[in-house]
């Protein structure tokens, strides 16, 4: 095999290697490597990153959860207690509608039994007045008749026996 300055191919090949030499030469490959070694420490650095955030979402996912549980927990019991308190106000709202019932009933009979006891009243003293009336017409109309009643003359016999 000669080598022949005037192939092209030589001269490729010479330019190729002096191009290789200038890159070595100037640490090409040294910078290049070291970009990538910062870019892969840039990447693991985010997939850390990102690691450590799924961590603390997966916590307070599981934080969040636990308190959701708790606040279920404490809304059941707000619950359980307002119907006890509902239904311990019914009762005695209950109670005191019955009582009330009860008070006003017995108000209206003693209202009725009053009622009754001054009807009655009236009825006694209406008869009376007229009885009385009755009377005096009665004994108006005897004494009319006669100059003197014999029970006011025998009522006055009496006197003179009662007072001694």
């Amino acid at each position: 095999m000669e080598l022949s300055f005037s192939n092209a191919e030589v001269w490729v090949a010479i330019g190729l290697l002096i191009f290789l030499g200038a890159l070595v030469f100037a640490k090409v490959p040294g910078m290049a490597l070291k970009a990538l070694d910062d870019r892969g420490a840039k990447i693991k650095a985010e997939l850390d990153e990102a690691v450590r955030l799924r961590e603390e979402a997966g916590a307070l996912l599981e934080q969040l959860k636990t308190q959701r549980i708790e606040t279920e927990k404490l809304a059941a019991e707000m619950l359980a207690t307002a119907e006890a308190e509902a239904d311990r106000l019914r009762t005695e709202a209950k109670v005191k509608l019955e009582e009330t019932i009860k008070r006003r009933q017995d108000m209206a009979e003693r209202k009725i039994a009053i009622a009754e006891s001054q009807a009655a009243a009236d009825v006694k003293a209406a008869a009376a007045d007229l009885a009385a009336h009755l009377a005096e017409t009665v004994l108006t109309q005897r004494l009319a008749g006669l100059k003197s009643d014999p029970l006011i003359d025998s009522a006055v016999g009496q006197i003179g026996t009662k007072l001694q």
